[in-house]
């Protein structure tokens, strides 16, 4: 299993002093954390994309560009891409020149993202939500594969043969579909053979299995192979000494978080309460000391019917940037060799004794 990072690049204040952090030192910070995660041997980072004044990740693949300079083996992917808002043939491009930079390091998750501002922002209209995002894969699936395009649709002008450049150092460069909840997305995944990334930021992990095991019947009955229809999971996470520090340490910033989303959306207030039950054996935040949080990925993963990738997003708490850095030491050093031993055994029990 491969364990990483993403992060969304979320405006954080610095509560001791009051103010928001200074932009650049954040970006600066940003890339001192993705280095640290290369050198500690995490598998994977990814960056988000939003549009609003709570996040510096409207640009990905310009952040992205910047780690590849600074890394030497660590994966680099959107977390996700917003594609129904993007050119295919764009989002392509800067892929492959991300790849090349990297010496075949880029990867891209699709997705339709969960905030709806990118739309009014470039020109898009909400009721074309589901057929923008499925004819712009489509049109980036077809890129992939062909060096001169024939493609036509509904909401771009057409490729009459047109060349695509630079191309990629990988052949194919990867693309992950990114997914929350809707059944149709998993169904789509197998369809096409794409591994499939799960956002799972609540709730008890063990429910999505319905929807995957959707995903690995489709793609098998699309002829797919098993090695191709991988499962990767997104989690709210944060690693600490002690448990308790660690859920002391996130919860205000993932409370202020989701009580804001909340604000747009009609839930109630994040509470304590409701944070402590997603803290037990079953529920969805990866929040604790190293070997309480290396026992939830095997229950997780056990659960899911196995998984090929972990993420820990971490940025949604606001973390002061010494405590995230060492989240990202501990997830390096302690948490991902637990969890690879206990799976390379078969016997979780392992781990314990290496605690």
């Amino acid at each position: 299993m491969e364990i990483g990072a993403d992060s969304f690049v979320a405006a954080t204040v610095d509560r001791a002093a009051g103010r928001a952090v200074d932009p650049a030192k954040h970006l600066g910070e940003l890339l001192e954390a993705i280095t640290l995660a290369d050198e500690v041997g995490l598998d994977v980072f990814g960056i988000g994309e939003h549009h609003r004044r709570e996040f510096l990740d409207s640009a990905p693949t310009v952040i992205l560009a910047a780690a590849a300079a600074r890394t030497r083996r660590i994966r680099l992917t959107s977390a996700v891409t917003v594609l129904s808002a993007a050119d295919p043939v764009r989002v392509f491009q800067e892929f492959a020149t991300l790849d090349l930079l990297s010496k075949g390091r880029a990867e891209i998750v699709a997705g339709r993202g969960s905030f709806i501002e990118a739309f009014p922002l470039f020109g898009l209209d909400l009721e074309d939500y589901d057929s923008l995002f499925a004819e712009k894969l489509d049109l980036l699936l077809k890129i992939r594969e062909n060096t001169y395009v024939h493609w036509s649709g509904q909401h771009r002008a057409p490729l009459t043969g047109q060349g695509v450049y630079p191309r990629p150092l990988q052949n194919p460069l990867p693309v992950w579909l990114g997914v929350g909840g809707t059944p149709g997305s998993f169904t789509r995944a197998g369809t096409l053979g794409l591994p499939l990334m799960v956002a799972i930021i609540g709730g008890e992990p063990h429910r999505f299995r319905p929807l995957i095991d959707r995903y690995r019947q489709t793609g098998l009955r699309a002829g797919h192979s098993p090695d191709k229809l991988k499962v990767g999971i997104h989690s709210l996470g944060y690693v600490a000494e002690s448990s308790s520090r660690a859920a002391d340490d996130f919860f205000p910033g993932y409370a202020q978080s989701f009580t804001e989303i909340g604000r747009e959306r009609g839930w109630p207030p994040a509470t304590r309460a409701q944070f402590d039950a997603l803290l037990g054996p079953t529920g969805a935040l990866l929040v604790g000391d190293p070997e309480t949080v290396t026992e939830k990925i095997l229950r997780v993963n056990e659960s899911l019917g196995g998984i090929s990738r972990l993420t820990f997003q971490m940025s949604v708490a606001a973390l002061p940037h010494a405590k995230l850095m060492r989240a990202i030491e501990l997830l390096g050093t302690r948490v991902a060799p637990l969890v690879r031993t206990a799976l390379a055994t078969g016997t979780p029990e392992a781990l314990l004794t290496q605690s």
